[in-house]
């Protein structure tokens, strides 16, 4: 039987913990796959706290950038400790940029089920905007909406 993949994305910089850490935990009691970038922040603070949970049956699944420099080699900083399968790209765009074809947030987006958005920047804002392109469920996990810069329209919402 398959496993669903749930990609959690958010800031690389700034964990929001308050957030990413219950998320973490309660996504490993689902049974799931959990899917990042790979990185810091979000990307760290919820795949440590899922990869936490010992008795999960999904693991911590993390698409990699490339090194621009380097295409052969992950982005320094790559995979985060807790990345069980690290899945090595050639893309080295992100940021700004994401949703260039160079960029590894299309493999991230269409390998996911779902997507689940935290607060984050530029890179958050594309992967949520790709989600929407390729008819991905996305879920904003926020605040507000100002968290994430140049989120699409639609949805019910704040929460």
């Amino acid at each position: 039987m398959r496993i669903p993949i749930v990609a959690v994305v958010g800031s690389g910089t700034e964990s929001h913990r308050d957030r990413a850490e219950p998320l973490g935990r309660w996504l490993a009691g689902c049974g799931v796959h959990l899917l990042t970038g790979g990185g810091g922040g979000v990307m760290a603070e919820v795949s440590a706290a899922f990869a936490g949970v010992e008795e999960r049956r999904g693991s911590v699944l993390g698409i990699l950038p490339a090194d621009q420099n380097d295409p052969t080699r992950s982005r320094p900083g790559y995979p985060n400790p807790w990345v069980e399968i690290p899945i090595r790209t050639h893309l080295p765009l992100s940021g700004d940029r994401g949703t260039e074809p160079m960029s590894r947030n299309h493999l991230i987006v269409l390998t996911a089920d779902v997507v689940i958005a935290l607060p984050g920047g530029a890179g958050t804002g594309t992967e949520v905007r790709l989600a929407a392109r390729y008819g991905r469920p996305v879920i904003g996990y926020l605040k507000s909406r100002d968290q994430i810069p140049g989120l699409p329209e639609g949805g019910t919402g704040d929460r």
